[in-house]
């Protein structure tokens, strides 16, 4: 039963995640916002929905370390799976636009060492987190507001309001109810294998909850749009640390098993430093790096087991 329910948790965090983004851009489309600030907040955040609702989830259920590693973990996934993956497909070349997003990824990186290293990221250190994303997004605003930046896809720009209405309220229900079967399913998985939540976080929930980020970079990849492949994921990595943990924070305290603070902590750090150094000192990633990529994100993973 527990795998059914995980099953079809990760069935209900893909299509919801799918819906609730055509139905915002559908939305705000029709009612005339701009091209980029679409691309920064709505859809950034409604692809990062998935991890939100499962971390915060996981955190009012007593299975903290599943909220903490499903954002460890999915930033990992995201940098060794992901950018492995869409680097195989298609070499890919940082745009200049990339390179301040990218020093924010590592910052933010580093960062999270400190606060983990305090034992529990309490409401205030979530609160300091959710406000460095604001100040970060409003900068972003600030600075490229009035850029050509590409508009994503509104898959159906005359659809009825009626209909954006209904796409937005099942794409939000999908994810809630997701997320629900997700961590019941992955708590039980994981009493029954004796394994922690925080493994099961870090590698079952992490890969499921970055389903938007994978297929979205695979498709970029496949089109030779780079600069979206490789954004979506530092974009990505960004805010899981500073909005996802911070809000969970704000909800509930978040204490920090040992696990991540000797191991999981490093791969981090390790890949986001590898990812920068490449981007911003060869200007991409090949073939070779993506094979490397996927084969450290491989033995990680089958380490944990």
């Amino acid at each position: 039963m527990e795998y059914f329910l995980v099953l079809a948790g990760l069935v209900g965090l893909f299509f919801g995640g799918d819906w609730l983004v055509r139905g915002a851009v559908g939305l705000a489309a029709r009612l005339g916002l701009s091209a980029f600030l679409i691309s920064l907040t709505i859809v950034g955040f409604g692809t990062s929905l998935p991890e939100l609702l499962v971390s915060v989830r996981a955190a009012m259920d007593g299975a903290p370390g599943l909220a903490l590693g499903n954002v460890i973990g999915s930033n990992i996934a995201n940098i060794g799976l992901i950018l492995g993956l869409a680097a195989l497909i298609m070499p890919m070349r940082a745009g200049a636009g990339n390179r301040r997003d990218i020093l924010v990824m590592l910052s933010v990186a580093l960062l999270l060492g400190p606060v983990l290293w305090q034992g529990q990221i309490g409401m205030l250190t979530g609160a300091l987190m959710a406000l460095a994303l604001c100040g970060y997004l409003g900068l972003t605003y600030y600075l490229d507001g009035g850029s050509d930046a590409a508009t994503p896809d509104a898959p159906e720009p005359a659809m009825a309001l009626w209909r954006l209405g209904l796409l937005l309220a099942g794409g939000l229900a999908l994810l809630v109810a997701g997320a629900e079967m997700l961590v019941r399913g992955a708590v039980v998985i994981a009493e029954d294998f004796r394994v922690s939540d925080a493994v099961i976080g870090l590698t079952v929930v992490a890969v499921g909850t970055s389903l938007p980020e994978l297929a979205t970079s695979l498709t970029a990849a496949l089109k030779g749009k780079a600069d979206i492949a490789i954004g979506n994921v530092v974009g990505s990595n960004i805010f899981n640390i500073l909005g996802i943990l911070g809000v969970t924070a704000l909800v509930t305290p978040v204490p920090v098993a040992a696990r991540f603070l000797s191991i999981d902590l490093w791969v981090l750090l390790a890949a986001s430093g590898a990812l920068a150094a490449l981007l911003l000192l060869r200007g991409g990633l090949g073939r070779l790096s993506g094979a490397v990529f996927l084969t450290g994100y491989a033995g990680y993973t089958l380490a944990m087991y």
